[in-house]
């Protein structure tokens, strides 16, 4: 006897047809339980039987026949949808009809067979409802998990180090000493200054974040400290800098490994006296401030370098907050995975098997085992995509692309590397993003930006379709045209 593959319980009113299903079933390795009615059935899974819950003996799919006394397989399949929407159920019926069919669909049935049925056809869509049952169990179970205390503020993470990092901020979230985050880029430096001002008491207070790589040399000191009327050209009047919008509350300096020496001089004194002088003015002006740095830089090799101030690194340094990378921490793939799925899922709608609701098996392991350079940034972009482009509501494992074609540089290098003229790139790109969508005009024009109809007209320029336009408005309204039945 084969290992055993999954639970399935038969309602059928024919002895001769549940003991036939028994034994083909229990030669292919299921566990079978049959009842000779609906109702028998329906105690069963109902509260009180052995099937009530998912602490009970698991149920993975129902096949049911349609003609039975009582409560014929339309009614049992409209409450088990209502009861039980986990299980699949399989409706078996000798009489065939384009309107059952689609009546048994609507009311949830996993699939619709009629007999009489090959067993060996029955036996492959069991095998892919068990597989849904539990594709549908694991991604439940992945759900509670994201449920669970597994982090702080808008932070997921169940690894070791994730939890010695909350426990990190929750204890200096309280404080005034100024703290520094530190991190390779994409592992949530901003995410974890907000949660240590989220969680303190400055919460009602401002936070302000600037990233000192995005805004020119030239340009950052009025930016932090503000200006006097007149105190250059262009400074047609009075400026307030950041550090005073923080007043009272927090304020975030990203990427603080790449401030210049004369800037690191004057931030040195904010923290020293607590006061700010801005550019042109002769006075200075009390602020109160707590400053969160962050860096994915090695801070100490830039002091020996001269690169930066060992005093201000000091200064910032109060709390130093070392954030692993998503590599050293597979465990909290699945969760974040889990959680962008769930974001980007609702923002991106539904395609034509509904919304994506989760991923096999084959997908976790795939994305467990990517190196994630770009860490959980990266990972987000990936599991958006997964979602744009599934042909199916489940990610598998070919929905996630390998570290080569999720490359942005590869591919502006594959398409650019000849120069082509930018009519050549346009049709490359959108060719690129055919592929990638497997021919789905709908999700390529949503990625492109444009209606698809601009997109067939592409299409026929490029001599891809020889369609005129008469023949493309048929089938967009096809397309558009509300299904008869």
């Amino acid at each position: 006897m084969k290992a055993n593959k999954g639970h399935v319980l038969v309602a059928d009113d024919e002895k001769e047809m549940r003991n036939l299903l028994r034994d083909f079933l229990t030669t292919e390795g299921y566990q079978v339980t049959c009842f000779p009615s609906a109702v028998e059935a329906l105690k069963a899974l109902r509260p009180g039987g052995p099937f009530e819950t998912e602490g009970g003996e698991e149920v993975d799919v129902i096949l049911s026949d349609l003609k039975m006394a009582h409560v014929d397989g339309m009614q049992f399949l409209k409450a088990i949808h209502e009861e039980r929407p986990e299980i699949p159920l399989i409706l078996a019926t000798g009489f065939a009809s384009v309107d059952t069919a689609i009546e048994a669909m609507q009311n949830g049935a996993y699939h619709y067979v009629v007999k009489p049925f090959k067993l060996s056809e029955l036996g492959a869509t069991i095998e892919r409802a068990v597989e849904h049952r539990r594709l549908t169990r694991d991604n439940q179970i992945l759900r509670q998990e994201v449920k669970k205390n597994w982090g702080i503020a808008d932070m997921l993470g169940k690894s070791q180090a994730m939890r010695s990092v909350f426990d990190l901020v929750t204890r200096v979230a309280h404080s005034t000493a100024n703290v520094l985050v530190t991190g390779e880029s994409g592992t949530g430096k901003e995410m974890v200054a907000r949660a240590i001002h989220s969680m303190g008491p400055r919460a009602s207070k401002p936070f302000v974040a600037i990233n000192c790589t995005a805004i020119p040399e030239t340009l950052l000191e009025s930016e932090l400290f503000g200006h006097a009327k007149g105190s250059f050209t262009g400074a047609i009047g009075k400026k307030k800098g950041l550090i005073e919008e923080a007043n009272g509350g927090t304020l975030f300096l990203d990427e603080i490994g790449d401030m210049s020496p004369p800037l690191q001089a004057k931030l040195l004194r904010v923290l020293q006296e607590r006061k700010i002088r801005p550019v042109g003015d002769n006075n200075s002006y009390d602020v109160d401030v707590r400053v969160v740095a962050a860096t994915h830089k090695d801070l100490k090799a830039a002091i020996r370098d001269s690169r930066f101030r060992e005093d201000l690194f000091y200064r910032l340094s109060v709390i130093p907050i070392q954030i692993p990378p998503l590599r050293e921490r597979t465990e909290d793939i699945p969760l974040l995975a889990e959680h962008f799925l769930r974001k980007y899922s609702a923002a991106n709608g539904t395609n034509g098997h509904g919304r994506v609701e989760g991923f096999t098996k084959a997908a976790t392991s795939k994305l467990m085992s990517l190196r994630w350079e770009g860490n959980v940034r990266e990972l987000e972009n990936v599991i958006e995509r997964a979602i744009v482009l599934c042909p199916k509501n489940i990610i598998d494992a070919s929905d996630i692309p390998d570290p080569e074609s999720a490359s942005p540089d590869l591919a502006t290098k594959t398409m650019t590397g000849d120069f082509p003229t930018l009519t050549q790139l346009e049709e490359r790109y959108i060719h690129m993003v055919l592929q990638r969508t497997a021919g789905r005009k709908d999700k390529a024009a949503q990625i492109l930006g444009i209606n698809r109809r601009t997109l067939y007209r592409k299409e026929r320029e490029y001599g891809w379709v020889s369609e005129d336009p008469s023949q493309e408005e048929q089938h967009e309204g096809e397309e558009h045209r509300p299904s008869s039945h």
